[in-house]
């Protein structure tokens, strides 16, 4: 497959879809509930489809103004090494450098090696002023 073959659309993609692609990319599983909540709070999203398949994902989230994340960048391992998850990060990237005001601040957590990617866009590490830091909610 060529990556011309590859659209990359302004979507976000249904609940099932969402978890299917952050499972096949290795991200951290959600349950169907709160990735249901979620996906009602993006900003953005893209999908990189192949014909009818959803091969690809990203999104923003964030108060609209002030604060932008760039979260769940996701390839199907089949599609990985093509190219697509530079074409979803520039997508992303694009929509905010149109729409976000002056001054906001658009922030990622980055896996090694995808930093590398992140920096070509212009992202760079924060420490030592910051650090990133986590915590999730188990009840």
């Amino acid at each position: 497959m060529s990556s011309s073959e590859y659209r990359v659309e302004a979507r976000i993609p249904a609940v099932e879809t969402y978890l299917g692609l952050r499972q096949a990319a290795g991200l951290s599983p959600f349950s169907e509930a709160a990735a249901e909540r979620g996906l009602k709070g993006s900003v953005f999203g893209v999908s990189v489809m192949l014909g009818d398949e959803t091969v690809g994902m990203g999104r923003i989230i964030g108060d609209g103004g002030c604060f932008f994340q760039i979260t769940d960048i996701a390839v199907k391992p089949a599609h990985q090494g093509r190219g697509l998850g530079k074409r979803i990060v520039a997508a992303l990237v694009d929509h905010l450098r149109e729409v976000a005001p002056a001054s906001a601040y658009v922030s990622l957590i980055a896996d090694v090696p995808a930093n590398r990617l992140y920096a070509q866009f212009g992202f760079r590490e924060t420490a030592p002023r910051s650090v990133g830091m986590s915590m999730v909610i188990e009840k």
